[in-house]
């Protein structure tokens, strides 16, 4: 295994240095893509308009081919969708297929079109023609995992396709179907009904899946004035009378059908914002800011700003918010606005807010529970106690008062060893019946220090709460400060403004720590598509690596991500150091292998930010889990392991939906002796969240991550077993499960020593960093 120097400098081989988040997850890259030019504008801007009306929570890249689209009308296109990728085609390697008539449309569209099997950004490319209209749910379109999709000719039978709308997947996104396009096009061999749609019926002679022809339903089926059946998901409007042409007599209800979708941007943009159920994130901003700026409506302005909430993004949240006058009557939005106020640290002006939306008996409880939260980050346990127990007065089933009481009414430790021989040890300290790892963390990152880690060597510092004066002092009369580990470099977990990650400490404060600063197996943990506040996070971080006499991050992905935010000259401060958990065979005194272990196979699932994790494909995912448990079941007894209470929705899904029954072993409610002592017993651990890779592993049990996240498979890099993990969007997941586990177990005492010769490579760097900070912390 590379490791790191003692200087910092990392030398591993790791995907993560240049691989996109999707590259390491193996999440589905999806794109809808169409042909564009100013004839077919009109069109198309109406194609785009019933796509968000008509599939409000579905937003993907949005490909516009194109070679003579004026600035105003990519500018209009623009208007209509938040994710829309130019891309502007040279034909002259298609001229040879035009016959002649390179002016004619299909013609160019034919010669355009077909670039879209050059395209390798994406793993699925939806195709629509600009003389469509989307009616219906598109769901099952952006499900499909294998094929080329497309509906059957209306006219000329089953073994030939519509070309207007085609599913694509990935193995056809290739250079050797190109090719085969290339050759037929050249050739002239194919017929000449839709040049692209010609070409492609040659090549595939009738291989493709098909579709149902409510995904494709043409317009000559209405003939006769018929009116569109309520099941059509996309209208096609064939033949060369098109809708914002005139149209074509006999089709009067199919075009009324098209002209819902004529609007201006006023009613556009308030029809989207009134559809029922889900509005995706990036729409809802991108249709809605605009239409706030335009009519001032404090209830569009509180839709707008809770999904900047959702995805991180709390000043626009806040913005938006104060570009309105709320009425005080308005107590959802007050208790909006009190919310991203507080995440941005602007504490006052969000206790006002709050106060004003506990007037009302449906948001007062969510209210008292913000308020019980900022009095608990201010260290003030009175005041949250006080809060927590009103909003539980208002709703005795409130989730997060209940939670605040509980911590309100916790006991803090006291420090029994004098300050100037313990360490202050800044971290997220998990309440009792919380994430089963970030429990355990702590306590391993301090038995990487020595063997108590208790309050007599100890002083703990909750990173959730501010770092005041009072913290300062306590800190500075330490004689170093400990930070970590765990992936602390997250911008949602208690969103604060003063850092912009977990430790809510202001720069002030942070550059008066005068002790040595530690930072030890910290991960940069943001999801793929998460929103860091980029300035204040970069700031901070910088400032904390200037601070610090070490710094340490858990994964070299972790370490090309930090240093991208840094000056060159703070590149060599940043060395690897592996999460202690990897290591605890090393770290626990009289750690002791177990003589037998038992018969099973523990599964864990993680549901946090599970559309990040899953995309499009939660169904197929758990169907393909469904199959790895049948086919675990024949080699040991499977077990759900749950390290926290979301993750048991594994086991109900695979009852409800595949009638599968496993066990749940509730993890949350474990001390940390249980967790180590149920992981070094069984036979396997197939894990999802990080730690439920990384602690079974560092107790000599053999793993296979179930990778949603980037850190799993930077983890995997570190140790030199990228096999022993599997993307969650992986085609044959189950199957793939089945065969490695059995490959793991086969001989499973040797899989044991490898997984004892990979920790002992993370072992040697942990030992040679703790030589590194005896000096700099003493002791």
């Amino acid at each position: 295994m590379t490791t790191t120097s003692l200087t910092g400098t990392a030398t591993a081989a790791v995907p993560a240095a240049g691989a996109s988040a999707a590259d390491l997850t193996g999440k589905r890259r999806i794109a809808f893509a169409s042909f564009v030019d100013e004839n077919y504008l009109p069109g198309f801007l109406v194609l785009l308009r019933s796509l968000a009306l008509s599939n409000p929570s579905v937003c993907e890249d949005f490909v516009v081919l194109y070679d003579d689209l004026r600035p105003g009308s990519i500018a209009k296109i623009r208007d209509l969708h938040p994710r829309i990728v130019l891309r502007r085609v040279n034909a002259e390697h298609y001229e040879s297929y035009a016959k002649g008539d390179q002016d004619n449309y299909l013609v160019r569209k034919a010669y355009f079109i077909l670039d879209i099997f050059r395209l390798r950004e994406y793993d699925t490319i939806i195709t629509l023609d600009t003389d469509m209209v989307v009616l219906g749910d598109l769901s099952e379109l952006l499900k499909l995992r294998e094929g080329l999709a497309a509906v059957p000719q209306f006219f000329y039978g089953q073994h030939k396709l519509n070309s207007g709308l085609l599913v694509i997947q990935r193995e056809y996104l290739s250079d050797e179907f190109c090719a085969k396009i290339d050759a037929t096009g050249r050739s002239g061999d194919y017929e000449l009904d839709k040049h692209d749609q010609g070409i492609l019926n040659a090549v595939l002679d009738g291989e493709f899946v098909h579709l149902d022809a409510r995904y494709n339903y043409v317009k000559r089926r209405l003939s006769g004035d018929l009116p569109v059946p309520e099941d059509v998901s996309i209208l096609h409007f064939t033949g060369r009378h098109k809708p914002w042409q005139g149209g074509e007599s006999g089709y009067s209800q199919a075009e009324a059908r098209w002209r819902e979708f004529e609007l201006t941007d006023s009613e556009f943009h308030g029809a989207y914002l009134e559809r029922p159920g889900g509005l995706h994130h990036d729409l809802l901003v991108h249709f809605g800011t605009p239409h706030v700026a335009r009519t001032g409506d404090p209830e569009l302005a509180r839709k707008v700003a809770a999904a900047h909430i959702a995805a991180g993004d709390y000043q626009n949240a806040v913005d938006v918010l104060e570009s309105v006058r709320v009425p005080l009557d308005q107590a959802w939005s007050h208790e909006t606005l009190g919310h991203a106020l507080m995440s941005v640290s602007r504490y006052d002006e969000a206790k006002a807010e709050l106060l004003l939306a506990t007037a009302a008996p449906n948001r007062a409880a969510t209210a008292f529970s913000r308020l019980a939260q900022m009095a608990w980050v201010h260290g003030d346990n009175a005041e949250a106690l006080k809060y927590a127990t009103a909003g539980i007065s208002v709703d005795p089933t409130h989730r997060a008062s209940r939670m605040w009481v509980t911590r309100a009414t916790s006991v803090p430790t006291q420090d029994a060893g004098p300050a100037e021989d313990q360490l202050a040890h800044v971290a997220f300290y998990m309440d009792r019946q919380g994430n089963a790892g970030d429990k355990l963390l702590p306590e391993s990152v301090r038995l990487a220090f020595g063997s108590d880690t208790t309050s007599r060597r100890w002083h703990s510092v909750h990173a959730h709460r501010l770092f005041d004066e009072a913290a300062l002092k306590r800190v500075n009369a330490r004689r170093g400060l400990v930070i970590g580990g765990g992936g602390l470099f997250i911008p949602d977990t208690m969103p604060n403004g003063n850092s912009a990650w977990q430790w809510n400490v202001p720069d002030d404060l942070l550059n008066r720590i005068d002790v040595p600063i530690a930072v030890f197996a910290v991960g940069f943990n943001a999801f793929d598509g998460q929103s860091y506040r980029a300035g204040r996070f970069r700031s901070s971080l910088r400032q904390l690596v200037e601070r610090s006499s070490f710094f340490g991050l858990r994964n070299h992905g972790s370490i090309a991500k930090v240093r991208a935010m840094l000056p060159e000259h703070l590149h060599d401060k940043v060395r690897f150091q592996p999460c202690p958990t990897t290591v605890t065979r090393q770290l626990v005194d009289g750690w002791q292998d177990p003589a037998k272990r038992e018969d099973t196979i523990l599964i864990n699932a993680a549901y946090d930010r599970a559309g990040l994790r899953f995309g499009h494909d939660y169904a197929y995912f758990l169907a393909q889990m469904a199959e790895a448990v049948r086919g675990l079941g024949k080699l040991a007894e499977v077990q759900c392991a749950a390290h926290s209470l979301d993750d048991e929705k594994i086991a109900f899904d695979l009852r409800r939906e595949h009638g599968i029954s496993m066990p749940v072993i509730p993890m949350y409610n474990f001390e940390n002796d249980e967790i180590r002592d149920l992981y070094a017993r069984t036979k396997l651990v197939i894990g999802m969240r990080g730690h439920a890779g990384m602690i079974p592993f560092g107790c000599g049990t053999p793993i296979i991550s179930l990778i949603s996240h980037p850190k799993m498979a930077y983890f995997l890099a570190d140790i030199e077993r990228p096999e022993w993990g599997v993307s969650v969007h992986d085609r044959h997941l189950g199957a793939k499960l089945v065969e490695r586990s059995q490959g793991l177990l086969a001989d499973h005492a040797a899989t044991v020593a490898d997984v004892h010769g990979r920790q002992q490579e993370l072992w040697k760097v942990t030992e040679a960093n703790a030589a590194d900070l005896r000096i700099i912390l003493g002791g």
